[in-house]
């Protein structure tokens, strides 16, 4: 792998979703501060020993790599991303940062006890494919952690604006060849690629009560294309951040869905 070369897959490198966006990193930040506890004691429960070579794919702005190289010192982390623009290699000795497209990235089988990937998968359009082959980068005995977000259907929510502008958000997303429902079936990937002792869970995500709320900084991002393509109108987008400035608004349009499965020792 060379981490100078550009990254061969850039559909979300620039545009909506890239770094060339100033609302980015706040994007990205809004999804470590409500997640990160999930995702934390989803790896905990696996018994995480210190010597753990670990990758994490699509390691964003990088709070879970940087806590794995602190809980696994004797260790190695392997913090990969299409964009590594956000992270920073000097955190840890035993964090090594590249830069990669995970649809062309390969790596020794048997390489890792941990494989982590966070609302990467559901992005690209080849997730299963990607599945199949981070099974065989397990060590024995290794496990892979996915974590995406299942969206609720738009129609459900209370909120006739909310309605507009969540089907919005995932046509727009769709056009990226993202797919917000994929995680519903993570535990049946894992368990057809092979895993064993798959578990799951759910993180229910919160839209409004103000300071709990993760959603401003995803539509300042998402909005104005959101706009210019003619799904939501300006009204739209305004009137949705005046709800969100209302301490009495609270919506759930989607959940963080964790699964696990393990390679046979």
């Amino acid at each position: 792998m060379n981490a100078d070369n550009p990254a061969a897959n850039d559909r979300y490198s620039t545009g909506m979703l890239g770094r060339n966006s100033p609302h980015e990193r706040n994007r990205l930040e809004s999804i470590q501060s409500s997640v990160d506890a999930r995702t934390v004691a989803v790896i905990e429960d696996l018994e995480v020993a210190p010597s753990w070579r670990c990758l994490e794919l699509g390691a964003g702005a990088g709070s879970i790599a940087y806590w794995l190289a602190e809980r696994c010192p004797d260790g190695q982390v392997v913090a990969v991303d299409i964009d590594t623009g956000y992270l920073d290699a000097d955190r840890a000795d035993n964090l090594v940062i590249r830069r990669a497209d995970v649809l062309r990235e390969e790596y020794p089988p048997g390489g890792f006890d941990l494989i982590h990937a966070r609302y990467l998968l559901c992005h690209l359009p080849e997730r299963d494919e990607v599945i199949a082959r981070a099974t065989r980068w397990l060590a024995p005995g290794g496990w892979l952690v996915v974590e995406d977000p299942y969206q609720l259907p738009a129609h459900t929510s209370p909120f006739p604006l909310v309605q507009r502008l969540m089907a919005a958000y995932e046509r727009k997303y769709g056009e990226h060849g993202a797919d917000l429902t994929w995680a519903r079936g993570l535990p049946a990937v894992l368990a057809r690629n092979g895993l064993r002792d798959v578990g799951f869970t759910g993180n229910l995500g919160c839209m409004g009560l103000l300071g709990k709320d993760r959603w401003r900084p995803l539509i300042n991002q998402a909005g104005p294309a959101l706009v210019a393509d003619g799904l939501i109108t300006e009204a739209d987008l305004k009137g949705f951040f005046e709800l969100l400035d209302d301490p009495a608004f609270v919506d759930i349009p989607q959940f963080t869905i964790s699964a696990w499965g393990r390679r046979l020792p």
